[in-house]
């Protein structure tokens, strides 16, 4: 179902949380649970897997994360301040150490000047840490963009799984 780079990276995020014995929650918008898919698609991703919520909308974001709508409202859904806001509230609702969190314009539609097609934001915090927070425009077409919107969570969760 996966290619062999992201199986590669969720089976490397599962081995160093599973040495460090933590658990992942995801909250991913974009997304749409490809990430949690791709640790899920691991045999054993268990004891490693919290939860994933698959905030699509605004009303799915506040209610389930519980992201301000001063955020959505103020920044819009796809942006730093509720990429951050999903990924704590999904840490504050898991039962995890680490929560990663996707919002973004995957298109083709959607876009605009200030927000194009492949704009993501994405973030990562562990639990007595600081978050990770990054913001990409990928290339090409929608499946790419997911692809390497997974790709780059994973590689968030793996960088706080090491410290």
């Amino acid at each position: 179902m996966f290619d062999h780079e992201i199986r590669e990276a969720a089976e490397h995020v599962l081995e160093l949380c599973r040495r460090k014995k933590l658990k992942v929650v995801t909250a991913e918008s974009c997304t749409g649970g490809l990430i949690a898919a791709a640790l899920t698609a691991i045999a054993g991703s268990s004891d490693v897997v919290d939860r994933a919520f698959v905030t699509y909308s605004n009303e799915a974001k506040r209610e389930m994360i519980g992201v301000p709508w001063d955020a959505i409202l103020g920044h819009g859904a796809v942006s730093e301040p509720v990429a951050r806001a999903m990924a704590a509230g999904a840490l504050a609702r898991g039962n995890a150490q680490i929560a990663v969190s996707v919002t973004g314009v995957a298109g083709p539609g959607g876009g605009s000047a200030e927000k194009p097609v492949g704009l993501v934001h994405l973030a990562a915090q562990r639990a007595g840490f600081d978050a990770i927070v990054e913001r990409h425009v990928f290339p090409g077409d929608r499946d790419h963009i997911r692809r390497l919107t997974v790709l780059t969570a994973l590689a968030m969760v793996s960088n706080l799984a090491e410290r």
